[in-house]
């Protein structure tokens, strides 16, 4: 039996729901479904294109690791990134003070791709392949138009909550 999630842009009142891709990505559907609910300050991604995302704790041992990874995502992909603090905590991404970005642990980055042309690449970093670990089946179309206005109007106040559904 399928397992969903939805993922919510609190401030905008827009939702989507995500079936986890356990076949396809067994560990990490395991670390993100135990780890649920999450929320934390939404972002739109300033390098990778039609992405959005939040940053919230680092996922409990065992990590989940590599598992169906892309840096090419595509439109209604959820992926997971886990971040050490070295990867991510540059004053010059600017983050708020008080974002796990700044942890001494790293983060777990929870994104989601809204459109085509993707590419995970930093220029800081190099390549950044996420593990795809659900897809969207209803609601993109919304995320998408609320992912734009994100991108278009700031991010300023707005959270990104995943919850199991």
């Amino acid at each position: 039996m399928s397992r969903y999630i939805t993922i919510t842009l609190d401030k905008r009142g827009v939702s989507c729901r995500a079936r986890l891709l356990d076949d396809e990505a067994p560990r990490t559907c395991r670390a993100v479904w135990d780890a649920l609910p999450q929320s934390g300050s939404a972002y739109h991604a300033k390098y990778a294109r039609n992405e959005i995302y939040t940053l919230v704790p680092p996922l409990p041992e065992p990590k989940p690791g590599r598992e169906n990874p892309t840096v090419t995502p595509i439109p209604g992909d959820v992926c997971y990134f886990g971040f050490e603090p070295w990867e991510i905590g540059n004053p010059a991404y600017g983050y708020d003070d008080g974002s796990e970005a700044h942890s001494d642990r790293g983060a777990t980055d929870l994104a989601i791709f809204y459109g085509r042309n993707n590419l995970l690449i930093n220029g800081d970093a190099g390549w950044v392949p996420g593990n795809v670990f659900a897809t969207i089946e209803e609601g993109l179309d919304a995320m998408a138009s609320a992912a734009q206005d994100m991108w278009l109007r700031g991010v300023e106040g707005e959270t990104m909550t995943y919850a199991r559904d």
